[in-house]
């Protein structure tokens, strides 16, 4: 099976939509929680066009109060 990044990209980010609104938070509570003044770049992260870096995504867990692990299931 060939890897394709655009499409991994955007599961990841619609993993994070679906946990952020399980916790109801909107993407600018989310970027509060992580210190960031705008939403934008969640915005980015949530529809996969972005390719995060892995201190990014240990934010973004912090700010979900959720491990690593659970963004990868």
């Amino acid at each position: 099976m060939e890897f394709n990044k655009e499409i991994e990209l955007k599961k990841l980010g619609s993993r994070i939509r679906e946990i952020r609104k399980s916790k109801g938070l909107t993407q600018g509570q989310l970027a509060s929680k992580m210190n960031r003044d705008d939403y934008q770049t969640i915005q980015r992260l949530e529809t996969g066009n972005t390719n995060p870096t892995y201190s990014f995504l240990l934010e973004v867990c912090k700010g979900l109060d959720i491990s690593m692990k659970e963004i990868m299931e």
